[in-house]
Order: C-alpha cells, then sequence, then structure tokens
C-alpha cells in the first residue's frame, strides 16, 4: 500500500504548504539515485560540424529492448553530421552505441550533408524498429526511415518524402493485434501544412502523402494510435490541436483545438526555451496524455510549468492542468519536456514520468542561466505527482551549448520511456569545453525514474488558468526549423 501524502495545492493548508517547501527545497539537491550514464559520444571529424556535441533525443521501448536516437556533431545552419542511436537490450543496464549508415556523407555514403529530427518507433507485427529522420542535402530538406530488427544493425535509409520543404518528422506505428490496422506504421512531417504517409509492410514502402481534411498548418506534431486503431495527430497550431483517422489512413479528418497555449518567453537566446511542443503518451487502455510548457497558471506570465490534458477517445479532452513540480509562488522556469507514459499501465493507476529542463531563476540571460535537468512522476494517471527531482546534469551554462541557425541548441524535444515497467530519460548534459570542443552527450541515469513509496505526491486540483493572462511575446514558431532553401551537392569530408 502507498501511503505516500497527497493533497491539493489549490486548497491547501498551512502545514501542507510548509510539506511542500520543503519537499521543493530537498528536491533542487540531485536524487542520491540519479547517477548519470554517458551513453553516447561524438566521434565525427568533418569540418562543418561543431564538435563533440549531441542534441535533441527520441526513444522508444519495446520488451526489454529501449532505443534512443539524437542528432551527432551539430550543424549550426541545420541538423547533425548524422543521426546517432543508443540501444540497451538488457532494460537499461547497458548501452551500445553508433550511427545510421548511409544517411549522410560522414558515414557508410550517404547522399546528405547532415541529417536531424530523429523519431523512433517498433513495428510490433513486422519485427522492427524505425528511426525516422529529416535528411539535409542538395534537394532540401526530405524524410526518410531507417529499419533494423534488433536495434543495434541499421539498413540504409528509405526515403518517405522528397518534396524538400519538410521539417518536424514524427513516426508511430498500430501495435495493437486487435486492431484491423495492426502494423499500419503513420510518418508525420510538416510543411508547414502537417502531412502523413502510411505503410503496412515494415516501412519498406510508403503511401502516397496526405493531410488533414482542412489542410492544418502546424508544427511538432506527434501521432498517437489507440486500440482501435483511431490515429490522434496532435500538434502545436494557433492552439493546442488535434486531428484523427478511422481507416488507417487512408484519409484524415479537419482539425480542431483541443487547448490553448500561453508561453512565457524569458530573456535567454536558449534554442526552444519558450516553444510549446506538445510531448505525447498512450496508456494500455488507450488514454492520451500530452504535455507542454505554459504560463498561464502564473501571475503576469512570469515562468512557465508544465501542463497535462487527457483523453480517452481523441476528440474531448481535459481543460490544461498544472503538474505541480513545484510551488505557484517559485521562480522556476520549465521547459521542453519528455513524457513517459508506462504502455502496461492503464487510468487511474497508469504510471507517467516526465524529464525536462529548467531555470532556477526564469529571470535569468544568456550571462547567468543555468540549465538543469529534472523529472517528475505519477503513479495515479496524473492526479498526483512528486515534487520535482535535480537529475545531477548542472548547472549548465548557455555558452556550454553549440550554435543553430535558431539559438544555442540542448533540443527541441525530451524523451523518457517505460522499459519492463521501469523509466528512463534520455538527455543532453553538457559540460566545460576544452582544447577547442564542447563538452555535450546523451545520458540518462543508471536507475530508473522512480518515487520511493513515503515520497510527497501533490495535487494541483482546484487551480485554474488566470483570466487575461499573456506572454508578452507570441510563441516563438521559427525557432524548432531545420527548414533550409536547396544548396549545392554536399561534399564528402571525412569517414567516422
Amino acid at each position: 500500500m502507498n501511503r505516500a501524502l497527497r493533497f491539493s495545492q489549490g486548497r491547501v493548508n498551512r502545514s501542507a504548504f510548509f510539506t511542500f517547501v520543503l519537499a521543493f527545497a530537498i528536491s533542487l539537491t540531485p536524487s542520491a539515485s540519479a547517477q548519470l550514464v554517458k551513453i553516447s559520444t561524438d566521434s565525427f571529424h568533418n569540418s562543418a560540424s561543431q564538435h563533440k556535441t549531441e542534441v535533441e533525443p527520441d526513444t522508444y521501448s519495446w520488451g526489454s529492448t529501449m532505443v534512443a536516437a539524437f542528432q551527432v556533431a551539430r550543424v549550426d545552419d541545420g541538423g547533425g553530421a548524422d543521426i546517432g542511436f543508443a540501444t540497451s537490450t538488457d532494460s537499461g543496464k547497458t548501452w551500445t552505441y553508433g550511427s545510421l549508415p548511409g544517411l549522410t556523407v560522414n558515414y557508410k555514403n550517404g547522399p546528405n550533408s547532415a541529417a536531424s529530427d530523429a523519431s523512433v518507433v517498433y513495428d510490433a507485427k513486422h519485427g522492427v524498429w524505425l528511426i525516422c529522420t529529416l535528411p539535409i542535402g542538395n534537394s532540401g530538406d526530405n524524410v526518410a526511415v531507417s529499419r533494423s530488427t534488433d536495434g543495434l544493425h541499421w539498413d540504409k535509409p528509405v526515403l518517405i518524402d522528397s518534396s524538400g520543404g519538410d521539417d518536424k518528422n514524427w513516426i508511430t506505428c498500430d501495435n495493437n493485434a486487435k486492431s484491423k490496422f495492426y502494423g499500419h506504421c503513420y510518418a508525420e512531417w510538416d510543411t508547414p501544412e502537417v502531412m502523413l504517409s502510411t505503410s503496412t509492410d515494415g516501412g519498406i514502402k510508403w503511401g502516397t502523402a496526405k493531410t488533414s481534411g482542412d489542410g492544418a498548418f502546424g508544427s511538432g506534431a506527434e501521432p498517437l494510435v489507440q486500440p482501435n486503431g483511431q490515429v490522434v495527430v496532435v500538434f502545436l497550431g494557433n492552439d493546442m490541436t488535434a486531428f484523427t483517422s478511422t481507416n488507417g489512413g487512408t484519409s484524415w479528418g479537419s482539425s480542431f483545438s483541443i487547448a490553448p497555449v500561453n508561453t512565457f518567453q524569458g530573456n535567454s537566446t536558449l534554442r526552444s526555451v519558450g516553444l510549446p511542443f506538445p510531448s505525447t503518451g498512450i496508456d494500455e487502455s488507450g488514454k492520451l496524455y500530452v504535455v507542454w510548457s505554459d504560463c498561464s497558471f502564473r501571475s503576469g506570465c512570469s515562468t512557465n510549468d508544465l501542463v497535462l490534458i487527457t483523453s480517452t477517445n481523441g476528440t474531448k479532452w481535459t481543460k490544461p492542468a498544472r503538474i505541480p513540480i513545484d510551488p505557484l509562488k517559485s521562480t522556476v522556469d520549465h521547459f521542453i519536456p519528455g513524457l513517459g507514459v508506462d504502455r502496461s499501465t492503464s487510468g487511474s493507476t497508469a504510471h507517467l514520468a516526465t524529464t525536462y529542463y529548467y531555470y532556477p531563476d526564469a529571470s535569468c540571460d544568456d550571462s547567468n542561466c543555468e540549465i538543469h535537468v529534472g523529472f517528475t512522476a505519477s503513479e495515479d494517471g496524473g492526479k498526483t505527482w512528486t515534487a520535482g527531482k535535480d537529475l545531477g546534469a548542472g548547472p549548465m551554462k548557455i555558452s556550454w551549448l553549440p550554435a543553430s541557425q535558431n539559438g544555442p541548441m540542448l533540443a527541441d524535444y525530451l524523451s523518457s520511456s517505460y522499459v519492463n515497467g521501469k523509466a528512463f530519460g534520455v538527455f543532453m548534459v553538457a559540460k566545460a569545453p576544452a582544447d577547442g570542443l564542447f563538452n555535450e552527450a546523451a545520458y540518462t541515469t543508471k536507475n530508473p525514474l522512480e518515487a520511493s513509496a513515503d515520497e510527497p505526491r501533490f495535487s494541483s486540483r482546484g487551480e485554474k488558468r488566470i483570466p487575461g493572462v499573456h506572454s508578452d511575446r507570441p510563441f516563438p514558431r521559427s525557432q524548432g526549423e531545420e527548414r533550409e532553401s536547396p544548396n549545392a551537392p554536399p561534399v564528402k569530408e571525412s569517414q567516422k
């Protein structure tokens, strides 16, 4: 029996408030169990990249295997020298890393100068791992997928779309054996219309690109597949927005708003610090979870919390609820969440965990911002959460990060996954540069992200968005873009 303390911050009493403050103060120190594990490193030497850097991870798990993918050797005007992967086949105990072959000129004779936006999934019907990428080359930015039967050895990429103006791709598969669309995989990207293509053979062939019934514009989309085969595509439009398909991707319905979005922008130039891309998950019952950064619960829109909405049918959604990582009067700015949902749990007992980056002081600027990595967990479907814990990855300085065309870069998104019931996040850790090179790589934790039975849990029940609160600036849509105009054919500079 879990005897952890639970109470509502919206109706908090004085003693409960001090309990929360104490718990939050403790959480600012690294968790005793959060021993960091480096799972990859940049070993490229091409002149176009900023070495040693790795940015922007995604993860997926199936059985005892977890695969992470990310950019390696960031190129300042778009993408990395290649897409790297790190795979654990023993539930997060050990990791093997490498690079995707045949994708870029920098490894195994690929045709592209760089690659970006890695997204990972497993296709259970066909027994294949898929990493969807954004190759960048002389034909512009396209969408491709690399295939593997073990998560360790990868085939040369299959081109999904070659229109040349693509960005922010994502991928998912229907892994529900009772669904009539079992084995359908759905690749998404924006042009900036949100586009999708479907494969029914394990990612070898892909259908004609299609969009929503109203030609919805947006970015950061993540498609999710419910047990009945319905696909729900959640993305950032003017609001948090969605559309669906009930026929296996043959056609897509018109888009509709599922929640308002309002973000604090801050004073730093960090890429995507104020960009509220959704991070999504789904539980065993098919309940959908969406998290993003939002300032609507803070007076004056003074900092971002993480907020959560849920849906059981993809069309009706709950109102945004603040994840109570710390008190409403704190100065902490939370951004770039990476939500994980345990697909073997559901409903009121669903297990959730999210990693995120944060500034302890939201008013900081490039000269004094300190970047940390935190996490929070829920064992009751998001009703209550642990206070945020620092994973010991900071403080990181903005000057330690590689440049991108839209600011110093850690990521546009993060990711966490449950493997055999245990949550692991993959995130980037930067240390002080040395000898003219950066020092940024992909890390996870030795132990899973979980809460002890007696750890306090907190609720934001009773809290409401503050009417009329708005950021002083619109959220920066262009910060997450990799889209470049076509350029000259790439020149092979070096092999790994």
